[in-house]
């Protein structure tokens, strides 16, 4: 795929005219990345990750919240979804591959692509590698989602925050162990005192530790602010993003019973020299209008466009369907054999486009009856996903080992990719209502409801219908807050959320079944205590139901059969503790137990213990401090654990549990009347091998391991 020359020696010239250079608050630039830390009391821009409860504050809202800052992003050099999943324990990789757009599971279950991801609140589409440059943070709304998220998983959504306008001019410069370079330029600023714009550029070019997976990334977003009257104002953002990247497949159970010994995670499992690398073209760009009518009622309008195509190319290592060593396995051949042994497909799938566009209004207000006051959110929503793609090349080529640095060479399929036909087009159409109640000074009530109407047809290779789905399904959420003294919030909630069902994998009897809608229930008590305006503790207890759906053994000529049948539920607790601990030392550390099981299903081997990719035990410590005698320069420190996680249905072969310790240094001084910032990190300080991931995509599952060390080391300067 043909990428653009670096953007950054223009971008730089612009950055230095006079123009630009009108502003006189450069040496404050890195001023303006905000202090980390995670869930803050006070002072969020939007609240929550969706608004989803009246768009209070976060220590008024009865959900557990995750947010990334900006000098989180920076200090750890942050950018791709997977590297996220290290900030909180309650969050973890699924299907997480190199050189592929990313997902994240969260309290146990994988984010679902159509609804999992937002941009300002807005849906974007999921598969896309969400560029982290224009971000001034990453909210992690955990668990259901309630009135504004519509159709998700259970586990939460990812709220990415777009930079505002702001007096900046800052260059990025970077390298790894590797020899990969960066580039960021950020440049922004106030034209009038009512109209300003700000830009991020960005251009990367990828060295991988995976063997023949290096890439190039280029990226370029815009943001617009007018106060266009004292009582309205006009907020505009549109980003465009190119990479190219070959994909890594994942390793296998061999004969769906054993983890493979010693895996190298360097190693790019069925390269071929013919594959091309994964090309993803995708923009998000979005509006949002707010118009206050007085102190007490404000109408707020919202439209989003995301749009992600992906030229889908790999030498794809996956199971032994071609190998006798595999004739007799009951796990019909979805795994690398018992030798080590894989097959390698030619897959190939270009244009396949996804896009995704959002309405939504909402007017917020206060009244009082009486002795009780009411914050009202009254709104509606649309919410329309397309998938148009061509009918894809899946050819068997050839069979390697895992042992093999390099596969043997084999030619690729003769085959082409067929025409283009829309897949799938799916409406969401929803009004909902929230009043939380104020009941004196310590309690809180909120009670809300979204009325919520699906409209889905999908369609096979050929465009002819496949399936049809309406369905109208009312989704209420409750929630009452204690709150005997401003530093402390006790909070008890339940949330129904709906989410779509899952297809039938190739292997099954009834392949290309489309499940119906899950309905699933949210019970969540929690306590948040603000200690200090810097430091702050938190405390989330919850058990989450859904109906299950899995592939169920039986004695159909396939052997398995994709079912409906029992429930899956997801029952924790997670800790936090966040901000300045003491002076010039800043901590971050959270834990997440998590008890998650199958139950009822018929299948008494799925059940009785945790459900796969599902760690019972995650903890997460990261620390800042800045050493007394030298305080231009900060020790960071960081700790990763899951404890062993299980890889089969039926719970009898798990990975081991790991340890992974992180480091870094951060350096701020001046350097000719600019902020200059040195920062290095080192992920995986000690080199340890371990198994990050055993999750599962389209119903095969996969292990990956984890990623070797890693120093980075940048430079921004406030030009």
């Amino acid at each position: 795929m043909k990428l653009t020359r670096s953007p950054l020696p223009l971008a730089l010239l612009l950055a230095l005219c006079p123009a630009a250079r009108a502003a006189d608050a450069a040496p404050q630039a890195t001023e303006l990345a905000p202090v980390h830390v995670k869930a803050s009391t006070h002072g969020d821009r939007h609240g929550t990750a969706v608004d989803a409860w009246g768009n209070a504050s976060l220590h008024d809202t009865p959900a557990a919240v995750t947010v990334i800052a900006r000098r989180t992003l920076d200090d750890h050099q942050i950018r791709t979804l997977a590297e996220l999943t290290r900030e909180d324990a309650a969050l973890g990789d699924n299907y997480a591959a190199v050189g592929y757009y990313q997902n994240i599971a969260i309290r146990g279950y994988p984010l679902d692509f159509a609804s999992g991801y937002l941009i300002d609140s807005l849906t974007v589409v999921g598969e896309q590698k969400v560029a982290l440059e224009d971000k001034q943070q990453v909210e992690v709304l955990k668990g259901l989602a309630g009135i504004e998220a519509g159709v998700l998983e259970p586990g939460g959504v990812v709220n990415y925050v777009a930079k505002r306008p702001a007096e900046v001019r800052n260059l990025t410069l970077g390298t790894d162990s590797h020899g990969s370079r960066y580039g960021a330029l950020d440049v922004g600023g106030w034209l009038t005192p009512d109209f300003g714009v700000r830009a991020n550029l960005a251009w990367e070019d990828i060295h991988s530790y995976v063997q023949h997976a290096n890439g190039r990334r280029n990226f370029y977003a815009l943001a617009a602010d007018w106060r266009i009257t004292p009582q309205s104002t006009l907020e505009l953002d549109s980003d465009y993003q190119t990479s190219a990247q070959r994909s890594a497949s994942g390793y296998q159970l061999l004969g769906g019973t054993t983890i493979p010994a010693h895996p190298d995670p360097t190693r790019l499992l069925g390269y071929e020299p013919w594959q091309l690398p994964v090309g993803i073209e995708s923009s998000n760009s979005s509006a949002r209008y707010t118009y206050a009518f007085d102190e007490a009622w404000k109408l707020r309008l919202a439209a989003g466009h995301s749009r992600s195509v992906i030229q889908d190319n790999v030498a794809f290592a996956y199971g032994c369907f071609y190998e006798a060593a595999c004739a007799s396995l009951v796990t019909t051949g979805a795994y690398f054999a018992p030798n080590g042994d894989y097959d390698i497909y030619d897959y190939r799938s270009p244009d396949d486009t996804r896009v995704a566009d959002q309405l939504r209004a909402t007017l917020d207000g206060h009244l009082d009856t009486g002795s009780v006051g009411h914050e009202l959110s009254l709104g509606a929503s649309a919410f329309r996903r397309t998938i148009d793609r061509r009918v894809e090349v899946y050819d068997y080529v050839g069979t390697a080992n895992i042992a093999q640095d390099n596969p043997p060479y084999f030619p690729p399929s003769p085959n082409q990719p067929g025409p283009s036909h829309r897949r799938l087009t799916s409406w969401q159409r929803s009004v909902f209502a929230l009043d939380r109640l104020h009941l004196g000074d310590d309690w809180q009530l909120i009670v809300g409801e979204r009325l919520l109407h699906l409209d889905e047809r999908a369609y096979d290779g050929s465009g002819a219908l496949e399936r049809s789905t309406r369905l109208s399904k009312a989704l209420p959420q409750a929630a009452v807050l204690w709150q005997p003294s401003a530093p402390l919030t006790v909070y008890a909630s339940y949330v129904e959320g709906l989410s779509l069902g899952l297809e039938a994998p190739y292997w099954a009897s009834n392949s290309g079944d489309m499940l119906g809608p899950r309905l699933s229930r949210q019970l969540e008590t929690g306590v948040k205590v603000a200690l200090s305006d810097a430091f702050n503790l938190d405390a989330a207890l919850f058990h989450i139901r859904q109906p299950y759906q899995y592939a169920q053994p039986d004695n159909s000529a396939a052997g398995f059969t994709f079912v409906q049948r029992g429930e899956e539920a997801h029952t924790g607790l997670e800790l936090g503790a966040h901000g300045q601990l003491a002076e010039g030392l800043h901590l971050d550390a959270s834990a997440s137990w998590i008890r998650a099981r199958a139950q009822g299903t018929g299948t008494p081997a799925y059940e009785g213990h945790q459900i796969a990719n599902v760690p019972d035990f995650r903890a997460t410590l990261h620390v800042d401090y800045a050493l007394p005698f030298l305080p231009k320069l900060a020790v960071l420190g960081g700790w990763r654990y899951a404890s062993p996680n299980v890889a089969t249905m039926d719970g009898r072969v798990r990975v081991p549990a790991y340890h992974v310790f992180d480091a870094g240094l951060r350096y701020s001084t001046q350097w000719n009347d600019h902020a200059l910032t040195w920062r290095l990190s080192v992920d995986n300080l000690f080199d340890h091998a371990y198994w990050r991931d055993t999750g599962s995509a389209w119903g095969d599952s996969y292990l990956f391991p984890g990623a070797p060390r890693l120093a980075r080391l940048s430079v921004t300067v406030g030009l």
